[in-house]
């Protein structure tokens, strides 16, 4: 049986960057047509089974109801049984049970945060990221119906998947040799003491970014790198800075309608399994993807480094293009 899964985050892009920005708003109502396409188009396509994370909106079960009364479900669309604690940890859940019903591939709707999320239990199974959330590096905007396509051709598994999965990066961070966490686009050392309301944005409090992508055309923290050099997810590298030096200013997108001037050094380069040794100066936290998640001491050791150990990474255009060469949309 051809089976998906997909994760709609109802807590995405509601953080308290909306008040400080100008980002838009994506409700759980607009989620939740996404989520109606995304079916539809992978029910289409041969898609016998969803799985759905539940949560407290609902989604799963008022798409199911309305495609049911519409006629329109062919699919079976599984509401996955599990205890909400509208948290991360639903997400967590939800991802770890789709894998061990072995779906062909997880659809998510969600900003850098969800995706980070999934990727912490991710294994194996193919991601397709939706933009729903706040500074949305990792994730894309995409027609859902689209999304639906893809995640059919993916989901069939008849290609060779080189030709449209990416093995993503990621910032690994230890703590006394242990893995503590990690960042799918960027960590963030801050002087801000306690983790608060989690997210980050006050460029002020900021000591050093790491990254394992940049561009200008990106939003947040690892557009301030992207303003001095270009890394891509197929480079072999990443890199940091450090920030409020003596350095070079830049003019960077650090949120959405929001360019800040920062003072930064010139991007040191960090290659795959490079560690980068950092002894706390004092108290603080590091943020991720966004939001604040590790509080530090004074002399603390942590270490940087990033990997090829994220999530198998989907191209949509390129797996559409892949099952298009090969009849995949004959009728």
């Amino acid at each position: 049986m051809i089976s998906i899964g997909i994760i709609a985050n109802p807590a995405s892009g509601k953080d308290i960057r909306r008040l400080v920005s100008h980002a838009t708003v994506i409700d759980n109502g607009e989620k939740t047509n996404i989520v109606e396409r995304i079916i539809l188009g992978a029910q289409a396509l041969g898609v016998e089974r969803i799985y759905m994370m539940a949560d407290f909106h609902k989604m799963g079960d008022r798409v199911r109801e309305k495609l049911k009364i519409s006629g329109e479900l062919k699919c079976e669309i599984v509401v996955l049984d599990m205890i909400n604690f509208n948290s991360m940890k639903d997400t967590l859940k939800a991802t770890e049970l789709m894998e061990n019903n072995n779906v062909g591939c997880i659809v998510t709707l969600g900003g850098d945060g969800t995706n980070r999320a999934v990727a912490k239990v991710l294994k194996r199974t193919p991601i397709i990221t939706i933009s729903t959330g706040t500074n949305n590096v990792y994730p894309v905007m995409l027609e859902g119906t689209i999304a639906g396509m893809a995640a059919a051709a993916v989901a069939s598994k008849r290609y060779e998947e080189s030709l449209y999965i990416t093995r993503d990066k990621r910032i690994e961070i230890y703590r006394d040799n242990e893995l503590v966490d990690i960042a799918l686009v960027d960590a963030v050392i801050s002087n801000d003491a306690f983790v608060g309301s989690k997210a980050i944005w006050d460029m002020e409090s900021i000591e050093k970014i790491f990254v394992t992508r940049s561009h200008p055309a990106s939003i947040g923290f690892s557009a301030v790198i992207g303003c001095m050099k270009t890394i891509v997810p197929e480079d072999d590298f990443g890199a940091y800075i450090n920030v409020n030096t003596n350095g070079t200013f830049v003019m960077a997108p650090v949120a959405a309608g929001v360019l800040e001037q920062v003072a930064i050094d010139d991007p040191v380069i960090l290659g795959i399994d490079e560690e980068f040794e950092y002894i706390c100066k004092d108290n603080g936290t590091i943020a991720l993807d966004g939001e604040r998640e590790i509080e530090f001491n004074k002399d603390q050791r942590f270490v940087f480094k990033i990997s090829r150990s994220g999530p198998n990474h989907v191209d949509v255009a390129k797996a559409l293009e892949t099952a298009q060469k090969n009849r995949f949309f004959l009728a």
